[in-house]
Formats: structure tokens, C-alpha cells, sequence
């Protein structure tokens, strides 16, 4: 077989374009349009509705607007020197001032105008040119051009630190795989992923990255899952494994069934977990929309009063007093907040991304950061799930091997681990053709017929649903009691192992101020006790039905406690639903686990909850920082403005100043590794 390129199709998509584009788009009355062009071909919109509109998608490349910057500084200081050693006239030196004013600020100045008839009259743009030109108006020339030069240089800056925050989004973006090499009658064509049809044979060869979930037929390869699940160790595929899209081959060629299309696929999923995150807003930013909306009309007020009423009603001086109007609307634009709140979300939302733990949005986050109790699951959850026959007590007239042949009859439908674990043991072909019926009860267990005997296997509660008295079994593993005929059996004992993190997960959430840790399982006392025992768990409850833990988990909620509840997101659902953040761990692959949650833990380890706690917790204490000090340092300089005490030149950094400090401290969430697993 020989490969070749279908006609019309590149490893390109046709409807993309041919750079990504990320844009962020504020749109408060003081509006941001970032507009970035990326090497990738993905385009990402992230839309923050605020009233502040900053527009810089049409100021050009960096390099453009640092030579635009360079070349206003250098007239600005032509003009100043021209002044200081008096070389031409002060009308002269005007119109070099006039002239670096422009070069600074003709785009701020137009955006003004615009947007004066668009009805947007308190944008940064209009308090920006009205202060300048005021200052221009008073006389004050060389310190409005220096408020407009260091106003260029903080939005400069400002970009040049938000694109390092979308970067740590953006470098997720790249697990999108751009083309497949599928199997097309003897030939293996490259196609794009989402021609390929489920069903088909995909080749992926060192280097490549899988395009499709599925599962490998033929070859073995490591792989590295680090974009999926934040882990760098690389994971052996080998033929029967399941291969998950945006996981890269590193050595070894892979041929895989393709199990779903492309759109289905985890990548992309994940991608559009990724893309819509922004969408649910934490309670802190919608605080600060609503800020913004009535803060900028009320300084706007106060600066025209400022400017106004002294001369009018006390015969002051008009000079000074303008003078102090236009400082009061330097400072008052409130950049600071409504761009560094969201940001300092976004960052803590692309950090979590990177560590494997997928964040539908900034109000899980802010509501992870608080919570005071964390309920788990027990099986899949503190423990691995993979249940394995331990131990089988017949009763008379039955004999081991009996046992475990009508239990595993019955549970050869059901997807319960426990389940599994029986059929893995019984080893034997089922003929399912001659089961007759068969039918699963939540909590419970499984009943068929066949052959004209009606076989139960499950807990106690289901035998003696139907008649059946059973004694209580005290051993640590879970239990099954098997009946055939409505005759008790014998019992089935199944050992689950308790996952290496699951203690480290509890004592960890314990330091981070998570007071109540519960476990809520379906299994019997005695398991649920060991497994308590020995992950230092206070509190848990078990024999739960689904509905049951939906119970316990509202008396937890009734309490007081803002409560995350921790499961494998495919029978827990209720639950998930009812917890202030619901957390499915283990979401790799599985579309239930990604759809049910607010959180997504992408690796089978319970310590990534307190991880994500960490991340969270970080968060809310850089988003509360930046609003205590930009709000303070506010409100001093616009006092201190208004009694004539500071000029334009700390009005800038009342302004600018404040919101690139208040960006760059956003920017932390993003940096620094605080204190993580030892795993």
C-alpha cells in the first residue's frame, strides 16, 4: 500500500484562516478590541461585557507602535529642549508639541470622536482627550503631551501582558491535530480529521498527533498526554488500548479504529471547554461591570463640577481649576479594574488548563476558592475502581465455581466495575443469546433470566427486595450476594484498592481550610469504614442509593457549607448537578464526565482537587488585591487632584501606572508554582 494526498485536501483546513486570530474584545463603555495574529490556525474570541472599550486592533503590528512611540518621544524632547535653551519661539516650540501630540495621540483623539456618535460619551478615549486637551487649553502643553506619551507606553505595555496571559490559553489550542492519514481501499490518504468516519483506519507515526478517539488495532508506541492531562510522563499504547485525540506518538507507529468523529472527539471537547470557559462569569467580574457603568459617569460629574463651580460661585481661578478637572479625569478611567479582573480569571482558568484540570468558567473557579467541604465518591473516586475477585462463599448445594458462573450471568450486561471484575473472573464465554432477560437496579445490582432461572447478584438490599434474607457480611471488601430461583447462593467478595494520592488529597484540602471531608458510597459499612480508615476520612455514609447521596449531599449544603463534590461523572450526575461545584475526575475519554461537571480533573488523582483548590485560591487573592489597590490609589490621587495637590504627571500614574501594576500582578497567576503534589 503507498500513501498519497487526496485532491483538494491539506493537512490545512480550508475554512480557517491562515493565521489565528485571538481577539479580546471589552465592551463596556470603556471598550478593549485586542486583535492579535498567531502563527496557528485557530481563531478565539474571548468577549468581556464591560462598559470600557479599548480598541488596539488597529494600531498595527508591536514594532509599528514602538517606532510610533520613538518618534513622538523624540519630537516631544526636541520641543523640550528646543524650550529649555530657548533656540525658536515658544510659538514654534507649540507646534512641535502639537506635532508629538499627534504622533501620541491622534488615534485616541479619533476613537473620541467616533464614538461620541456612536452615543459612547465615558469611554477612556473621551476622558483621555478631554484632559489633555484641557491641559492644552490651560497652557499646561509639555504635561499634555507626557500624559498622552505615558498613556501609549502603559496600553503598550498592557498588551504585551495580556498576550502572555492568552499565550498560556492559546499554547492548549495546538492539540487540535490538522490532519489524519486514514485508509482508503489500498491506500492510506491524508485527509482532514473530520472527513474521517467512524469506523476507519488511522495510521499516526512518530511525531504525529492521534486525530481521532479510538482504539489501536495494530502497532505500540509511548505517547505523551501532557496537553490533555497536564502529566509529562509518557503512557505505552498498545493493541486494545484506547487512544485519545491531541495525544502525541513519541516512538512507534499506531494503526487505530476510530471509536468517534472528530467533533466528538476529547480534543475537541476539551478545546471547546477551552473556548467557551469565559462565557460564565465569576461574581467578581459581574461586580465589576456594574461598577464601571455607574463609577465613570459619577468621576466624569465630579471633574466637571471640580472644574465649574469654584470660578462660577466663588470667583476662582479658571485656570486652576480646569487644571484640577483635567487631573481628576486622568486618573478616574477605571482601566485597572475592569482589564486586570477578568484577566487575572483568565490566567487562573489557562493555569488549571495546564495541570489537567479543565475549568467550564471563572464563577467555578471563584466559587472552588471557597468552599469549606469536599464530598467524594468512594469507587473510581478514593478508590482505582478496578475491582478484582478476592474470595467466594458458597452455600450448600452450591459450590465456588456455580457461583461465580450465575453471578457473572447476571452482571454480563451491567458496566459496573464490580460487575466487570466478575465476568474478568469467570473467564468463560457467555452465550448471551440465551438470557432472556435482564434488567440493572441503581444501587443495587442486576437480575436476568436464563435458561428459565432468574439469577440476582448485588447487595443485601436487592436479595431481600425480593425475599431473599441474607446475613451481614462484615468483611472490608464490597460484598455480592448472588440468589438463583429465589435461593440464596453465596456471597462474592470483591477487593478495591484505595488510590496512592487519596490520603495526601485529604490532608492537603485540610491545609488549604477545608473543614468537613465526606465519603458517600453505595457499598456496605464495612468497606466504607476501611477505606475511611486508612485515607483519614472523619465522616462518611454508606449503602446510599443515588438518590440517597443527593440527600446527603443537600443536609451538607443545608448546614452552611459551600460543598464540591468529587465523582467519576457518569453515575453521579444527580449529585454533580446539586454541589456548588460538581468535580468529575478521570474525565479523559469520557464524554459523561465532561458533560455532567463544572470541573474536570483529566488524571485519576483525587490530589488534583486540592490542586485546583490552590489555583483557585490564588486566583480570588490576586483579583481582590487588584481591587483594593486600584480603588484606593483612585480615590487618594482624585482627592488629592481636586485639592490641587498633584499634577497630570501622578494623574498618569493614577492611571496608567495602577492599571499596568494592577495587569502585571494579574500575570502572577499564571507564573510561580505554588506548593504541589510529591507524586
Amino acid at each position: 500500500m503507498k500513501e498519497r494526498t487526496a485532491a483538494g485536501n491539506n493537512t490545512e483546513k480550508q475554512d480557517r484562516p491562515a493565521g489565528r486570530e485571538l481577539e479580546h474584545e471589552h465592551e463596556h463603555k470603556h471598550g478593549h478590541e485586542h486583535e492579535h495574529v498567531h502563527e496557528h490556525e485557530h481563531k478565539h474570541v474571548h468577549e468581556h461585557e464591560h462598559e470600557h472599550e479599548h480598541e488596539h486592533g488597529d494600531e498595527g503590528p508591536v514594532g509599528l507602535r514602538v517606532a510610533r512611540l520613538a518618534a513622538g518621544a523624540i519630537v516631544f524632547a526636541a520641543a523640550f529642549v528646543l524650550k529649555r535653551f530657548e533656540i525658536l519661539s515658544e510659538a514654534a516650540v507649540f507646534w512641535f508639541y502639537a506635532a508629538a501630540y499627534l504622533i501620541l495621540g491622534f488615534d485616541v483623539v479619533f476613537r473620541a470622536v467616533r464614538n461620541l456618535f456612536h452615543g459612547e460619551l465615558f469611554d477612556e478615549n473621551f476622558l483621555m482627550t478631554v484632559s489633555t486637551l484641557g491641559a492644552f487649553a490651560i497652557g499646561e502643553v509639555p504635561e499634555a503631551v507626557a500624559v498622552m506619551l505615558l498613556y501609549q507606553i502603559g496600553e503598550l505595555l498592557q498588551d504585551v501582558a495580556v498576550d502572555r496571559s492568552r499565550d498560556s490559553i492559546e499554547d492548549l489550542m495546538d492539540i487540535r491535530p490538522d490532519a489524519a492519514t486514514v485508509l482508503r481501499g489500498s491506500e492510506w490518504v491524508r485527509v482532514n480529521p473530520e472527513e474521517v468516519e467512524v469506523g476507519e483506519r488511522v495510521l499516526v507515526r512518530p511525531g504525529e498527533r492521534i486525530p481521532l478517539d479510538g482504539i489501536v488495532i495494530d502497532g505500540e508506541a509511548s505517547v505523551d498526554m501532557s496537553a490533555l492531562s497536564g502529566e509529562s510522563v509518557p503512557v505505552s499504547l498498545t493493541v486494545g488500548s484506547a487512544a485519545l485525540s491531541g495525544s502525541v506518538a513519541t516512538d512507534g507507529v499506531l494503526t487505530i479504529e476510530a471509536e468517534k468523529k472528530a467533533g466528538e472527539s476529547t480534543a475537541s471537547k476539551i478545546l471547546e471547554l477551552i473556548e467557551n470557559a469565559s462565557s460564565k462569569k465569576a461574581p467578581a467580574e459581574r461586580f465589576i461591570t456594574k461598577f464601571a457603568r455607574i463609577y465613570t459617569p459619577v468621576v466624569c460629574a465630579i471633574a466637571l463640577l471640580i472644574a465649574l463651580v469654584p470660578p462660577l460661585a466663588f470667583g476662582q481661578s479658571w485656570t486652576e481649576w480646569i487644571r484640577r478637572g483635567c487631573v481628576t479625569l486622568a486618573v478616574s478611567c477605571p482601566c485597572a479594574l475592569v482589564i486586570s479582573v477578568p484577566l487575572t480569571f483568565f490566567g487562573g482558568i489557562g493555569t488549571a488548563s495546564r495541570r489537567g484540570i479543565l475549568v467550564k468558567g471563572s464563577a467555578h473557579l471563584e466559587t472552588l476558592a471557597g468552599i469549606d467541604a469536599a464530598v467524594f465518591d468512594k469507587t473510581g473516586t478514593l478508590t482505582k475502581g478496578t475491582f478484582a475477585v478476592r474470595e467466594i462463599e458458597p452455600e450448600p448445594g452450591f459450590d465456588r465455581d456455580s457461583v461465580l458462573m450465575w453471578a457473572a450471568l447476571a452482571e454480563v450486561h451491567s458496566t459496573h466495575p464490580a460487575a466487570k471484575s466478575i465476568v474478568e473472573a469467570y473467564v468463560k464465554e457467555i452465550d448471551t443469546e440465551e438470557i432472556t432477560s435482564c434488567r440493572e437496579t441503581a444501587g443495587q445490582g442486576a437480575e436476568a433470566v436464563w435458561r428459565g432461572h432468574t439469577i440476582l447478584a448485588g447487595n443485601a438490599r436487592l436479595l431481600e427486595n425480593h425475599g431473599i434474607p441474607v446475613s451481614e457480611d462484615t468483611s472490608a471488601g464490597t460484598a455480592v450476594f448472588v440468589a438463583v430461583d429465589g435461593r440464596y447462593a453465596g456471597v462474592i467478595r470483591i477487593a478495591d484498592e484505595v488510590r496512592p494520592d487519596a490520603a495526601e488529597a485529604i490532608r492537603e484540602l485540610k491545609q488549604l481550610g477545608v473543614k468537613r471531608l465526606v465519603m458517600l458510597t453505595g457499598d456496605r459499612a464495612a468497606a466504607a469504614n476501611a477505606v475511611a480508615r486508612e485515607i483519614g476520612l472523619d465522616e462518611r455514609y454508606s449503602g446510599l442509593l443515588p438518590g440517597d447521596k443527593v440527600e446527603k449531599l443537600e443536609e451538607i449544603i443545608s448546614a452552611g457549607s459551600k460543598t464540591v463534590f468529587v465523582g467519576d461523572g457518569i453515575n453521579d450526575a444527580p449529585v454533580l448537578a446539586r454541589a456548588d461545584v460538581g468535580v468529575a475526575m478521570g474525565g479523559l475519554g469520557s464524554d459523561a464526565a465532561i458533560e455532567a461537571a463544572d470541573v474536570v480533573l483529566m488524571r485519576d488523582e483525587p490530589s488534583k482537587l486540592a490542586e485546583a483548590v490552590r489555583v483557585a485560591k490564588k486566583t480570588r487573592r490576586i483579583v481582590k488585591q487588584n481591587i483594593v489597590f486600584a480603588v484606593a490609589v483612585k480615590a487618594v490621587c482624585i482627592a488629592l487632584g481636586a485639592l490641587g495637590l498633584i499634577g497630570m504627571w501622578v494623574a498618569v500614574f493614577g492611571d496608567v501606572g495602577v492599571m499596568l501594576l494592577a495587569v502585571l500582578n494579574a500575570l502572577r497567576v499564571t507564573g510561580g508554582e505554588e506548593k504541589r503534589s510529591n507524586r
